[in-house]
């Protein structure tokens, strides 16, 4: 349930209201904005009379809201939600960041590879120090050597670092080392006590979807984490398994706008993990970005034959640098003011295909 609270309520009053609903056992989460400002009741609100809030001097009016994820509800929070992710980079509400590196830290070409990517345009570097692998015989990462790589890097370039963590004894070591964003990737999307792990801290969480989760299933696991007081999640749409065998996952680009219409965090989208074919991953990309996603997490390796792990999906730098030019085009037209734009000419729009674009390997 949510109440709106009068432009006339003054800080007292919302004070004494908020007072008055959790002295019932129920939960608040207010949520101001420049226009209105919205009290979120959690809890069996089957229990309120909801003309019984409507009739106190500060209630605007009272909405009943069915979904089960409520923190992570646009409705007990319209605006969207800015977050800080360190080094003065910020994700969410027009704020749109990058998020590019090897899919393992491997050792000191990392530092290589960042400075590449960060002089095409990305804002955060990314990298496993810790990986989640089919096969227990294949490489799992550094741990934390390449934690303490990850942050040499992050040092150097002045860029967050975004690494994933799988254990819930390992939170502590990642908040003691100052990671900017943990990760929780895709098999770990619904492992509930690292949820809870993660937002008992106040660090930055990178939530990926599950390999076969819906919507609503990683909105809800965004919530275990909300619940546990750390807001600061932004959503990941990384491709879902389905029957479709010629790509590594299906990108379900329509989530991008679901989420957002849903939720108010942010939401990035993942077209390396979402194709598992470099030939693929730009493409994707610029359907992320044109659906409004809020920032793109990609994979970019200086030598993709070589890599330790998930080379086939990987951009050389030269090809992240071109997509980079051509997302800052996509984001340029979505954004453009077409009041003044006269309507295009019949056939105008036809141009000859890219091949790097089309599935021939560059």
């Amino acid at each position: 349930m949510i109440a709106i609270v009068k432009e006339s309520a003054t800080p007292e009053q919302l004070s004494h209201f908020i007072t008055w609903i959790e002295g019932r056992g129920y939960k608040t989460n207010v949520s101001q904005g420049d226009n209105e400002t919205i009290v979120g009741i959690i809890g069996d609100t089957t229990r309120i009379d909801p003309f019984l809030l409507e009739s106190m001097d500060i209630i605007e009016r009272v909405q009943r809201v069915s979904e089960p994820f409520k923190k992570a509800n646009r409705k007990f929070h319209p605006e969207d939600t800015v977050i800080d992710c360190g080094h003065g980079v910020l994700i969410g509400g027009g704020h749109f960041q990058v998020m590019a590196g090897p899919c393992s830290v491997e050792g000191k070409n990392l530092i290589q590879i960042a400075r590449e990517v960060k002089k095409s345009g990305a804002t955060m570097l990314r990298g496993g120090a810790y990986k989640p692998r089919t096969s227990p015989y294949s490489f799992q990462g550094m741990g934390e050597r390449g934690l303490d790589i990850l942050l040499e890097a992050s040092a150097e370039l002045d860029m967050p670092v975004v690494t994933e963590v799988m254990d819930p004894r390992d939170v502590q070591l990642f908040v003691d080392k100052k990671i900017d964003v943990m990760q929780i990737g895709a098999r770990n999307a619904q492992n509930f006590s690292l949820l809870k792990e993660v937002g008992k801290t106040d660090i930055p969480v990178l939530l990926k979807r599950g390999i076969a989760g819906t919507v609503d299933e990683l909105l809800m696991a965004a919530e275990y984490i909300m619940s546990e007081g750390n807001e600061k999640v932004i959503l990941c749409e990384r491709g879902i398994r389905s029957f479709e065998t010629r790509t590594r996952n299906t990108f379900d680009v329509n989530a991008i706008p679901v989420l957002h219409n849903l939720s108010h965090l942010p939401v990035v989208g993942d077209p390396s993990h979402a194709t598992g074919y470099t030939r693929y991953v730009r493409p994707a990309a610029y359907a992320a970005t044109a659906a409004g996603a809020d920032g793109l997490e990609i994979e970019v390796h200086n030598k993709p034959s070589e890599a330790w792990s998930d080379g086939a999906q990987a951009l050389t730098p030269e090809m992240f640098a071109d997509a980079m030019k051509r997302i800052a085009l996509i984001r340029s037209a979505i954004s453009a003011d077409l009041d003044d734009q006269p309507a295009p000419e019949p056939g105008s729009m036809d141009a000859a295909p890219l091949a790097a674009e089309r599935g021939v390997d560059a």
